[in-house]
């Protein structure tokens, strides 16, 4: 079992339009960053994609990924979803609406704004068939389990996945942690964390607060995420020990 990174940037990327590298090393390849999104794969090779991030086109063909098993959202923030259309090519050859999985409230969201993905419309088919989490528990070979995060006044869902007695989590854009959250990563394998940078900010983790949940939950392994242009690669990896990864686009992390 193992996870992909996608995408390990911030909202606005790294570098920000402008060519605003900040602190990052434009000359080291990992601090270029696009919007997060990740496949996480069982040894059976299904995948599950968490987010349809606003990159989604580029990194699917970075990675020569053509095809997933299911979809499932953190939220209904526009670095996490208007990537979207990019899954009408993953619809051709299927007999049906590829699956897809969000809380009640991203769910509204999400049709509210893109109804044509998830109802077809004039002859196009259904792109996703779009269900609430509520009562999944299995998914295409994987446990999945869930919580609500806060997100500074929103919410986002954390998921954990478990498949050939391994486990991964993805926590990304959260503020706080709660109890709830300690108790879904409990001794998971992989916990894959929102890190926007070494300063607190209102409504996404910081470098300590990270490794924080990564030590109350007792993971094996912290992989660093949704990094913005103050956190530079390089200089991240000399700070961090050793069960901790800083992430970058195309790292592949083994549960």
């Amino acid at each position: 079992m193992k996870v992909l990174l996608l995408g390990s940037g911030t909202s606005t990327g790294v570098p920000r339009i402008g060519n605003d590298w900040g602190d990052c090393d434009p000359n080291e390849p990992r601090n270029r960053r696009t919007r997060v999104s990740i496949i996480v794969e069982s040894d059976e090779g299904k995948r599950l994609l968490v987010d349809t991030s606003t990159d989604l086109r580029r990194q699917l063909l970075d990675n020569d990924i053509g095809s997933v098993d299911g979809v499932f959202w953190t939220h209904d923030h526009a670095d996490h979803c208007h990537g979207i259309d990019d899954l009408r090519v993953m619809r051709y050859g299927r007999g049906g609406p590829l699956p897809g999985f969000a809380s009640e409230d991203a769910a509204y969201r999400l049709r509210q704004r893109f109804g044509y993905v998830f109802a077809g419309q004039h002859g196009y088919p259904t792109i996703v068939s779009l269900e609430v989490l509520d009562r999944l528990r299995l998914f295409a070979g994987f446990g999945v389990e869930w919580c609500q995060m806060p997100h500074g006044p929103g919410e986002t869902t954390g998921y954990r996945f478990e498949a050939d007695g391994k486990s991964i989590a993805y926590a990304t854009d959260y503020s706080a942690i709660t109890d709830e959250m300690v108790e879904l990563y409990e001794g998971v394998d992989v916990l894959v964390s929102d890190c926007l940078r070494r300063d607190p900010h209102p409504t996404h983790a910081h470098l300590a607060m990270a490794m924080e949940l990564a030590e109350r939950c007792g993971a094996g392994k912290l992989v660093l995420s949704h990094l913005d242009k103050s956190m530079d690669y390089a200089s991240l990896c000399e700070e961090t020990p050793d069960n901790v990864i800083v992430g970058y686009d195309g790292l592949e992390v083994v549960a």
